[in-house]
Protein backbone atom coordinates (compact mmCIF):
# COMPACT_ATOMS: atom_id res chain seq x y z
CA UNK A 1 0.00 0.00 0.00
CA UNK A 2 1.30 3.46 -0.93
CA UNK A 3 1.82 5.86 1.95
CA UNK A 4 3.87 8.91 2.87
CA UNK A 5 7.18 7.94 4.48
CA UNK A 6 8.91 11.32 4.72
CA UNK A 7 9.27 13.62 7.76
CA UNK A 8 5.89 14.52 9.30
CA UNK A 9 7.17 17.93 10.38
CA UNK A 10 7.81 18.78 6.73
CA UNK A 11 4.06 18.45 6.11
CA UNK A 12 3.27 20.86 8.94
CA UNK A 13 5.76 23.39 7.58
CA UNK A 14 4.25 23.08 4.10
CA UNK A 15 0.84 24.05 5.49
CA UNK A 16 2.44 26.71 7.73
CA UNK A 17 0.52 25.45 10.76
CA UNK A 18 0.75 22.66 13.32
CA UNK A 19 -1.09 19.54 12.20
CA UNK A 20 -0.14 17.67 15.42
CA UNK A 21 1.28 14.66 13.57
CA UNK A 22 4.07 13.98 16.08
CA UNK A 23 2.19 13.89 19.37
CA UNK A 24 3.96 15.59 22.28
CA UNK A 25 6.75 16.96 20.05
CA UNK A 26 4.24 19.34 18.47
CA UNK A 27 3.55 20.93 21.85
CA UNK A 28 7.19 21.48 22.78
CA UNK A 29 9.85 24.05 21.83
CA UNK A 30 11.52 21.64 19.38
CA UNK A 31 8.59 21.83 16.96
CA UNK A 32 10.08 22.87 13.55
CA UNK A 33 7.02 25.03 12.80
CA UNK A 34 7.98 27.24 15.73
CA UNK A 35 11.57 27.63 14.53
CA UNK A 36 10.93 27.75 10.78
CA UNK A 37 7.36 28.94 10.13
CA UNK A 38 7.65 28.82 6.35
CA UNK A 39 7.34 26.05 3.72
CA UNK A 40 10.35 23.76 3.16
CA UNK A 41 12.59 24.03 0.11
CA UNK A 42 14.78 26.73 -1.37
CA UNK A 43 11.77 28.86 -2.35
CA UNK A 44 9.99 28.41 0.98
CA UNK A 45 10.55 32.00 2.08
CA UNK A 46 9.49 33.48 -1.24
CA UNK A 47 6.17 35.21 -1.74
CA UNK A 48 3.31 33.09 -3.05
CA UNK A 49 0.46 34.65 -4.96
CA UNK A 50 -2.67 33.80 -3.00
CA UNK A 51 -5.61 32.74 -5.17
CA UNK A 52 -9.01 31.23 -4.50
CA UNK A 53 -7.93 27.92 -5.99
CA UNK A 54 -4.73 27.85 -3.92
CA UNK A 55 -6.65 28.42 -0.69
CA UNK A 56 -9.04 25.60 -1.56
CA UNK A 57 -6.21 23.25 -2.54
CA UNK A 58 -4.21 23.94 0.61
CA UNK A 59 -7.29 23.28 2.77
CA UNK A 60 -7.85 19.94 1.06
CA UNK A 61 -4.18 19.00 1.45
CA UNK A 62 -4.27 20.02 5.09
CA UNK A 63 -7.27 17.73 5.73
CA UNK A 64 -5.57 14.82 3.94
CA UNK A 65 -2.42 15.22 5.97
CA UNK A 66 -4.16 15.60 9.31
CA UNK A 67 -6.03 12.32 8.86
CA UNK A 68 -3.27 10.52 6.93
CA UNK A 69 -5.43 9.79 3.88
CA UNK A 70 -4.21 9.39 0.29
CA UNK A 71 -5.68 11.41 -2.59
CA UNK A 72 -7.94 8.74 -4.10
CA UNK A 73 -9.23 7.69 -0.70
CA UNK A 74 -9.98 11.29 0.27
CA UNK A 75 -11.91 11.79 -2.98
CA UNK A 76 -13.95 8.67 -2.19
CA UNK A 77 -14.81 10.14 1.22
CA UNK A 78 -16.01 13.31 -0.51
CA UNK A 79 -18.15 11.32 -2.96
CA UNK A 80 -19.70 9.39 -0.07
CA UNK A 81 -20.35 12.60 1.87
CA UNK A 82 -22.03 14.21 -1.16
CA UNK A 83 -24.44 11.26 -1.43
CA UNK A 84 -25.50 11.38 2.21
CA UNK A 85 -28.08 13.68 3.75
CA UNK A 86 -26.80 16.78 5.51
CA UNK A 87 -24.19 19.45 4.83
CA UNK A 88 -21.52 17.84 2.65
CA UNK A 89 -18.55 19.45 4.41
CA UNK A 90 -19.74 18.42 7.86
CA UNK A 91 -20.55 14.87 6.73
CA UNK A 92 -17.06 14.64 5.20
CA UNK A 93 -15.47 15.53 8.54
CA UNK A 94 -17.73 13.03 10.34
CA UNK A 95 -16.56 10.26 8.00
CA UNK A 96 -12.92 11.16 8.66
CA UNK A 97 -13.43 11.48 12.43
CA UNK A 98 -15.12 8.08 12.73
CA UNK A 99 -12.21 6.22 11.13
CA UNK A 100 -10.96 3.65 13.64
CA UNK A 101 -7.40 5.03 13.75
CA UNK A 102 -8.72 8.54 14.47
CA UNK A 103 -11.05 7.25 17.19
CA UNK A 104 -8.13 5.48 18.91
CA UNK A 105 -6.17 8.76 18.77
CA UNK A 106 -9.05 11.03 19.80
CA UNK A 107 -9.92 8.78 22.69
CA UNK A 108 -6.42 8.99 24.13
CA UNK A 109 -5.22 5.44 23.47
CA UNK A 110 -2.38 6.76 21.27
CA UNK A 111 -0.35 9.98 21.16
CA UNK A 112 -0.65 10.48 17.41
CA UNK A 113 -2.67 9.16 14.50
CA UNK A 114 0.43 7.37 13.20
CA UNK A 115 0.76 5.52 16.49
CA UNK A 116 -2.96 4.75 16.48
CA UNK A 117 -2.74 3.44 12.91
CA UNK A 118 0.12 1.15 13.92
CA UNK A 119 -1.88 -0.25 16.84
CA UNK A 120 -4.77 -1.03 14.51
CA UNK A 121 -2.65 -2.56 11.74
CA UNK A 122 -0.81 -4.79 14.20
CA UNK A 123 -4.15 -6.18 15.41
CA UNK A 124 -3.92 -4.71 18.91
CA UNK A 125 -7.38 -3.13 18.73
CA UNK A 126 -10.76 -4.83 19.02
CA UNK A 127 -14.18 -3.41 18.12
CA UNK A 128 -17.08 -5.01 19.97
CA UNK A 129 -14.65 -7.77 21.09
CA UNK A 130 -13.69 -8.60 17.50
CA UNK A 131 -10.24 -7.98 16.00
CA UNK A 132 -10.16 -5.17 13.46
CA UNK A 133 -6.90 -4.34 11.67
CA UNK A 134 -8.25 -1.84 9.10
CA UNK A 135 -7.44 1.79 10.06
CA UNK A 136 -10.23 3.15 7.82
CA UNK A 137 -12.90 0.99 9.50
CA UNK A 138 -15.93 3.19 10.26
CA UNK A 139 -17.14 3.02 13.85
CA UNK A 140 -20.79 3.58 14.71
CA UNK A 141 -22.63 4.86 17.80
CA UNK A 142 -22.70 2.10 20.39
CA UNK A 143 -19.41 0.50 19.27
CA UNK A 144 -16.84 -0.36 21.94
CA UNK A 145 -13.20 0.07 20.95
CA UNK A 146 -10.61 -1.52 23.22
CA UNK A 147 -6.89 -2.22 23.32
CA UNK A 148 -6.33 -5.97 23.56
CA UNK A 149 -5.32 -7.21 27.01
CA UNK A 150 -1.76 -8.19 26.04
CA UNK A 151 -1.08 -4.60 24.94
CA UNK A 152 -2.63 -2.74 27.89
CA UNK A 153 0.66 -2.78 29.76
CA UNK A 154 2.54 -1.33 26.80
CA UNK A 155 4.46 1.80 27.82
CA UNK A 156 3.23 3.90 24.88
CA UNK A 157 -0.42 3.01 25.50
CA UNK A 158 -0.07 3.57 29.25
CA UNK A 159 1.59 6.97 28.81
CA UNK A 160 -1.01 8.03 26.24
CA UNK A 161 -3.85 7.29 28.64
CA UNK A 162 -2.04 9.05 31.49
CA UNK A 163 -1.55 12.15 29.34
CA UNK A 164 -5.25 12.09 28.46
CA UNK A 165 -6.31 12.03 32.11
CA UNK A 166 -7.51 15.46 33.19
CA UNK A 167 -7.61 16.88 29.65
CA UNK A 168 -10.78 17.92 27.79
CA UNK A 169 -12.26 14.84 26.16
CA UNK A 170 -14.41 14.60 22.99
CA UNK A 171 -18.03 14.51 24.07
CA UNK A 172 -18.89 11.80 21.55
CA UNK A 173 -16.38 9.36 23.06
CA UNK A 174 -16.28 7.88 26.57
CA UNK A 175 -12.94 6.60 27.92
CA UNK A 176 -12.57 3.87 30.51
CA UNK A 177 -8.89 4.36 31.36
CA UNK A 178 -8.61 1.28 33.57
CA UNK A 179 -9.70 -1.06 30.77
CA UNK A 180 -8.21 1.00 27.90
CA UNK A 181 -11.69 1.05 26.41
CA UNK A 182 -13.66 3.63 24.42
CA UNK A 183 -17.39 3.77 23.88
CA UNK A 184 -18.71 5.66 20.86
CA UNK A 185 -21.69 7.59 22.20
CA UNK A 186 -22.69 9.36 19.00
CA UNK A 187 -21.56 10.67 15.64
CA UNK A 188 -19.51 13.86 16.27
CA UNK A 189 -21.13 17.20 15.54
CA UNK A 190 -19.15 19.95 13.81
CA UNK A 191 -18.51 21.67 17.14
CA UNK A 192 -16.91 18.46 18.44
CA UNK A 193 -14.52 18.10 15.49
CA UNK A 194 -11.46 19.97 16.76
CA UNK A 195 -9.46 20.38 13.58
CA UNK A 196 -8.34 23.73 12.07
CA UNK A 197 -10.20 23.25 8.79
CA UNK A 198 -12.61 25.25 6.64
CA UNK A 199 -14.45 22.35 5.08
CA UNK A 200 -16.50 24.61 2.81
CA UNK A 201 -13.33 25.39 0.83
CA UNK A 202 -12.85 21.67 0.19
CA UNK A 203 -16.42 21.34 -1.04
CA UNK A 204 -15.92 24.33 -3.36
CA UNK A 205 -12.74 22.74 -4.76
CA UNK A 206 -14.44 19.46 -5.63
CA UNK A 207 -17.58 21.20 -6.92
CA UNK A 208 -15.71 22.87 -9.80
Amino acid sequence: MARYTGPDCRLCRREKTKLFLKGSKCEGPKCPVERRPYPPGEHGRGRTKESEYLLQLREKQKARRIYGVLEAQFHNYYEEASRRKGITGEVLLQLLETRLDNVVYRGGLARSRDQARQLVRHSHIAVNSRKVNIPSYQVKPGDVVQVKEKMRGNLNVHESIQLQTGRPHPGWLELNAGEAKLTVNSVPTRDQVEVPLQEQLIVELYSK
